[in-house]
């Protein structure tokens, strides 16, 4: 019996640190990419440069993410994601995003508690950037894979529920075709206020999701399995609103190195 207790309290042990060390692994500042300012300092001019958006690697190689200038760059590998070091209500996202390979996949994970699920990534609301040529990549029953796919869909995972304006499912597509292949830089402005979300693809607003059952949390930058760039990420912080805590993704503390 006292044998059994000893194992039984080894496993615990180890169980233990196996815990410990999942959830300290993605905490210490990997890079400053972006900037961040709030809507009182935009409104008073150009004197604040904002504050360097500080990214920490949740799941991927060290290597996953680099800077090359003003440029981040991904590589695709392993399916992972980045996120900020500071969780976000309401705000409004400028991004642009460019892939290098046909089919290429990646995304942002909006009011995301960043913590990997099923297929490694988080929940959240999920801002889709796809290259063009997916839909003929993933045919299904022989047939291209519908072409909203590739034009910047919203939609929640992990458990996050919307309301979509353009429901395809429980996805909301775009009403109107605009990213561009690859090679191509594409620009993203995202409004989220209060559950509810806004897509500009490349200068028009084309989609958005309502009631989203979380709307605090974490931005994340996605790993999915092809080489992306981004570029001039930028956010502006707006007043809060009135957010309970079932409504906010778990915070967790970042150790700066």
């Amino acid at each position: 019996m006292k044998n059994k207790l000893k194992i039984v309290k080894t496993l615990l042990s180890l169980t233990t640190l196996l815990f410990l060390h999942h959830f300290s692994f993605g905490q210490e500042i990997t890079l400053e990419f972006g900037k961040s300012k709030s809507l009182h300092s935009v409104l008073a001019g150009p004197r604040d440069e904002g504050t360097s958006l500080k990214w920490i690697n949740v799941n991927t190689d060290e290597d996953t993410w680099t800077k090359k200038g003003d440029m981040l760059v991904c590589k695709g590998l392993p399916i992972g994601v980045m996120r900020t070091e500071k969780q976000y209500e309401n705000f409004m996202l400028h991004v642009e995003w460019k892939h290098l390979e046909a089919g290429g996949n990646s995304g942002v994970f909006v009011w995301s508690s960043a913590r990997p699920g099923s297929g490694r990534l988080p929940d959240g609301v999920e801002v889709q950037m796809l290259e063009l040529d997916w839909v003929k990549l993933n045919q299904q029953n022989g047939q291209d894979a519908p072409i909203a796919y590739v034009h910047g869909e919203l939609f929640g995972v992990g458990g996050v529920t919307t309301v979509p304006d353009n429901p395809r499912g429980e996805r909301s597509k775009s009403i109107e075709n605009r990213c561009k292949g690859k090679g191509e830089w594409n620009t993203y402005d995202v409004i989220c206020v209060d559950g509810v979300i806004k897509l500009s693809v490349n200068g028009k607003f084309v989609n958005g999701i309502s009631k989203s059952s979380q709307k605090k949390g974490y931005l994340c930058l996605e790993s999915e399995g092809a080489p992306i760039h981004f570029r001039n990420l930028q956010i502006i912080e707006l007043p809060p609103g009135v957010t309970g805590n079932s409504q906010t993704a778990p915070i967790f503390e970042a150790i700066s190195h």
